[in-house]
């Protein structure tokens, strides 16, 4: 009877995901309460999902990703590879498939695909493209690569562990590469040509906005006392470090001297009009010894309690400013409020000081303040709270600690010092101790959606295994195949395999069905040992669902997918797979 409830709730989740009818995240508690109602599972079991491995280094992963975001340190691997593609996008993607396979051939794919999911994102933004057309093929290229070694998978390392187990030789490293690097290749190749014409092409959620025109502020800056920027020339003064910053005027005193015209060098109390990017403006205050005319320099972001945050205020067009002079607000007066900047879309501001403009409607209002002090801005309806403009600072101070941290991370989890779950919990909790990230950007990093289908799918396979319904379905299928030649038979127990690690994962696949495996080829009387690889490439030709790996799970929320846009390229690629491994095993591993 469990069979038949564990098969209706099977069926109903795979039509849910398929055709979203319902979100992913709610199919997912949907799945856990069906599980428990139907007294399959217990409370504790149907949430053990989320004290799984999988899902603990799948958030953690986010975070660690987030981190490299904030820090450029993606940024700068990006644009290595977009100088090395020379401005082509399809040789930047070639260089980064190659790039995700190569690296997951050795070490764990997770670390790695959720590195090169932000390059991905910041090649799309360069180039105009659609990381929609990119993500999957990432994901399925560090799977690909992952059929190579001993190592490129923990699950080859399960299967040849059990191989032993059972009276039979182990794996050795590169045994496997005989048939793994040329599927590898193939399918690579295949991604390369025929990902773009399949997969949707959505907009780039994330697109950082150049740093056009339109995205830049007016901003004045005070040179203090003793302060290294005394005595310079004010037009050359930023070009080095911030090229984006334009110096418009120096105002000393009463006096207004423009940069290029009136040969003045800086003196103490001078106010620097200035213009240029978010993150020059913001790196300025933080790195140089400049102030804010009317607050005192303190701009410091980093990961401690109730830090500093940057965002934008829009002035509504009902709002009471319209028409007051910055220096008579409520914003200017409050002294935990600091006016960085103003920005106004397409029109001039001609007056020469900023407390002096007078705002209008649209005017944008760049300012930072504590967190703490954000819920009584967003309270207040004379201006429009836009947070997002945060997300395009860049904490490059702290680039070479996550970077350096992600290598540790790596590194830790190849030499098997330590499991992949500890290596990316310690990195998370290193990219915020550092400030490298913010509290409250690791808590925006979390996907919910991914992960609560993480623990939704991990309760479904707790409960197809404690019924005895996985066992039951794969002894019916190779049932379907008694009596027919040892060719046929391994073709399909690598099918059965690859059909299983749709649902549940590689490795409780690989530990399922590796002992009916090799019991199907005594048997039939031949050696086990095609049987046995024939699983290592089954559970990892899992494209077909993003369920069915976590690296494909990491691409769904990015990449705006719909379960349906796995189908459309990972059931060929599964195919080819599938019957690939059939045809040749045999020949590299005799019956």
């Amino acid at each position: 009877m469990d069979i038949w409830i564990i098969s209706t709730i099977l069926l109903i989740t795979l039509y849910l995901l398929i055709t979203e009818k319902i979100s992913v995240d709610l199919t997912a508690i949907g799945i856990m309460v069906l599980l428990v109602i139907s007294r399959i599972l217990t409370p504790k079991e149907a949430i053990s999902g989320f004290a799984n491995p999988a899902l603990i280094t799948v958030g953690a992963m986010f975070v660690v990703s987030k981190g490299m975001m904030r820090t450029g340190g993606v940024e700068f691997l990006g644009r290595k590879i977009i100088q090395m593609a020379k401005g082509n996008h399809k040789l930047a993607l070639i260089i980064i498939l190659v790039s995700v396979a190569v690296a997951s051939a050795f070490i764990n794919n997770t670390p790695v695909v959720i590195l090169f999911i932000p390059v991905v994102m910041s090649m799309c933004c360069e180039f105009g493209l659609s990381p929609s057309k990119f993500l999957i093929p990432v994901s399925y290229a560090s799977i690909l690569a992952g059929t190579c070694t001993l190592i490129g998978t923990s699950t080859n390392i399960i299967i040849s562990d059990l191989s032993v187990t059972n009276g039979y030789a182990g794996l050795t490293m590169f045994e496997l590469s005989t048939l793994g690097v040329p599927i590898a290749v193939i399918g690579i190749i295949l991604l390369y040509f025929i990902a773009p014409k399949v997969l949707p092409d959505l907009a780039n959620p994330t697109c950082q906005l150049k740093d056009g025109d339109h995205r830049k502020y007016l901003a004045e800056l005070k040179i203090p006392e003793k302060s290294n920027l005394i005595g310079k020339n004010p037009d050359e003064l930023f070009a080095a470090g911030y090229p984006s910053i334009n110096v418009i005027e120096l105002i000393n005193k009463s006096n207004i001297y423009h940069p290029v015209r009136d040969k003045r060098m800086t003196c103490e109390d001078d106010i620097l009009l200035v213009k240029g990017s978010l993150n020059d403006l913001v790196a300025i205050l933080r790195n140089e010894q400049v102030d804010l005319p009317t607050s005192e320099k303190d701009l410091v972001l980093g990961a401690q309690k109730d830090a500093p945050i940057v965002v934008e205020l829009i002035v509504s067009p009902h709002s009471s400013l319209r028409g007051q002079k910055i220096q008579h607000t409520d914003l200017a007066r409050d002294s935990e409020i600091h006016i960085i900047a103003l920005k106004r879309s397409n029109l001039h501001i001609s007056e020469k000081q900023i407390h002096d403009v007078r705002l209008q409607t649209g005017d944008i209002l760049l300012v930072w303040c504590h967190e703490s002090k954000l819920e009584s801005i967003r309270s207040d309806t004379q201006y429009i709270v836009i947070e997002d403009v945060y997300e395009e600072l860049l904490h490059k101070k702290k680039a070479a600690w996550s970077i350096l941290n992600f290598i540790g991370m790596v590194g830790t989890a190849t030499l098997g010092l330590a499991d992949i779950m500890t290596c990316a919990l310690t990195a998370a909790f290193l990219m915020i101790i550092t400030g490298c990230l913010q509290m409250r950007d690791a808590y925006r990093a979390l996907q919910g959606d991914v992960l609560l289908l993480i623990a939704g799918t991990i309760a479904l396979g707790v409960g197809m295994q404690k019924t005895g319904a996985s066992q039951f379905y794969a002894e019916t299928f190779i049932s379907l195949f008694a009596g027919s030649s040892p060719l046929i038979v391994l073709g399909a127990i690598i099918l059965l395999t690859s059909i299983c690690t749709q649902i549940l994962s590689n490795n409780a696949t690989a530990v399922l069905l590796l002992p009916i495996a090799i019991s199907t080829a005594l048997g039939i009387g031949v050696d086990p040992k095609p049987f046995i690889v024939g699983i290592c490439f089954g559970a990892s030709a899992c494209f077909a669902t993003p369920v069915g790996y976590q690296t494909n799970l990491m691409v769904y929320g990015p990449g705006g997918y719909r379960f349906m846009d796995y189908m459309k390229l990972g059931l060929p690629l599964n195919a080819f797979v599938v019957i690939t491994s059939t045809l040749f095993i045999p020949y590299i591993w005799p019956f």
